[in-house]
């Protein structure tokens, strides 16, 4: 192994703490990664990682050595991807809420594929905040408010959102004619699984912003279950447009205090901070903008 694919795995094997996880993001058997280290520890001369049966953790030097070992395999790899003949290639890792994925990214994937054949992408969906180096993520897209964090966000839409219930429930409790007139009506929470939080409902009236948080008879964390207890009737909900687009249409959902919606909220892609950004990466975040922009325009 030549001195910069031994960096590429001294590198992957810091960001993921495990060899075996570095291994696997790879494509290399464990005994290659483990003897890739060694010798790069051996032609330093100092011990770069300290191994227990947990965990694989930086020494001070290694530390040192990892941040040169990301300058130059970025700079490497972006001088190469100047080239109009050196295509995007390799595995990109990357996370997605569920309804954006199925929406925003799934319809396009095939013409994306057919530009870069080289490209090989590993999906995963989820809705709570995760640490992309440490799980070998190279970008995930989130719908709703960021919490603060050392990421880039890059943001690519804002939805619409709005209030509905199904009409068995509004059989039973009645049409809400304002947002400061909703006693006596229920929510479904949707809990953030970062603080098991239930978010209120909120209303724009105007420019300001107010929050009412109604008895729940359910709480949930994934935004289909949240869709699927409003159809049964069990409360109110607030959704982006396009996803109750379909239950709007076929009237199992309506549309309520359209004179006071949910306030928009924004899609982000976010990426590493300290990581030159990879050209099989860089094509994938301009192809998600441009997706998520047209088809958010036609919603």
């Amino acid at each position: 192994m030549d001195r910069f694919e031994a960096m590429r795995v001294f590198v992957r094997v810091v960001e993921r703490r495990s060899f075996t996880l570095a291994a696997n993001d790879l494509g290399l058997p464990r005994s290659t990664v483990t003897d890739a280290v060694k010798q790069l520890e051996a032609r330093l001369g100092v011990r770069l990682l300290e191994r227990t049966t947990r965990q694989v953790s930086p020494t001070l030097d290694g530390e040192a050595h990892h941040r040169r070992c990301v300058s130059i395999v970025a700079d490497l790899e972006d001088a190469e991807g100047a080239f109009g003949a050196a295509r995007p290639k390799g595995l990109l890792r990357v996370e997605v809420q569920g309804t954006l994925a199925r929406h925003f990214l799934l319809p396009g994937l095939p013409t994306f594929f057919e530009k870069y054949p080289d490209i090989e992408i590993s999906m995963s969906e989820g809705e709570r905040w995760i640490d992309l180096i440490r799980e070998g993520v190279d970008c995930v897209l989130r719908f709703g408010i960021l919490p603060d964090s050392d990421m880039i966000a890059r943001r690519v839409a804002t939805l619409e959102r709005l209030t509905c219930a199904a009409p068995a429930y509004l059989d039973r409790f009645g049409t809400p004619a304002s947002w400061d007139a909703l006693d006596g009506h229920r929510m479904i929470g949707l809990r953030s699984l970062t603080t098991g939080v239930v978010r209120p409902l909120d209303f724009m009236i105007g420019e300001r912003l107010e929050n009412v948080t109604l008895p729940t008879t359910i709480s949930v964390t994934g935004t289909e279950s949240y869709l699927a207890t409003a159809r049964l009737g069990l409360g109110l909900v607030q959704v982006p447009r396009f996803h109750a687009a379909d239950d709007l249409a076929r009237g199992t959902l309506v549309q309520l205090l359209p004179d006071c919606p949910p306030r928009p909220m924004p899609v982000s892609l976010l990426y590493p901070r300290n990581r030159q950004l990879s050209p099989r990466v860089r094509v994938f975040l301009d192809w998600v903008a441009q997706e998520v922009a047209s088809k958010n325009a036609r919603t």
